[in-house]
């Protein structure tokens, strides 16, 4: 029987021969984990194939970890659309503290920002073409100032990333009596 079938959304063309998607289906882009990587190291370092595609794979399979911690919080209250609430919730529930409360921030002002710039363009009515570039502005310096922020239990917040997906492992701390969860 199709696979595609059981999975209504799925698109027939992300499934290969065998049933399963495609690399390039559940794989973020390898440049896009290279760019995220660079804004970590010093401007003269190089980044071997070998780290990208390692990364590559850690950072899908992170995604993967907690977008199935909030679907099944999802499921259980029977709603179908995961959004950015079920993310913080998932991140926290993992033990992901320190990142959910800075994606928290972040998200409660990205819907402040999109609340405001709908009024304008309703006020504005076809005059927002200086909209899409200040909320992109906007964008840019508040993913700047939450990931610097710096949390108490956060050492080396002066060194955060510029980018709010830019997650440096050594500077999660993981309680010790947590255990694993399976994929």
């Amino acid at each position: 029987m199709d696979e595609s079938n059981n999975n209504p959304g799925v698109a027939d063309n992300a499934l290969g021969d065998d049933g399963q998607f495609k690399e390039q289906d559940r794989l973020l882009p390898i440049a896009n984990v290279g760019r995220i990587m660079k804004q970590n190291l010093p401007p003269n370092a190089k980044i071997s194939k070998e780290a990208k595609e390692t990364m590559q794979e850690c950072m899908s399979e992170f995604i993967s970890f907690v977008t199935s911690e909030a679907s099944d919080k999802c499921r259980k209250e029977r709603r179908k659309t995961v959004n950015g609430d079920d993310i913080c919730w998932a991140m926290q529930a993992l033990g992901f503290d320190d990142y959910a409360s800075a994606l928290r921030r972040y998200l409660h002002r990205y819907r402040e920002i999109e609340g405001e710039r709908v009024n304008q363009e309703k006020a504005a009515s076809g005059g927002s073409e200086g909209l899409a570039t200040d909320h992109y502005r906007w964008h840019e310096q508040s993913s700047h100032a939450i990931i610097g922020h710096q949390h108490p239990s956060n050492s080396r917040a002066e060194e955060a990333s510029t980018s709010l997906l830019s997650f440096d492992a050594s500077d999660q701390r993981r309680k010790s009596g947590s255990s694993s969860r399976p994929y």
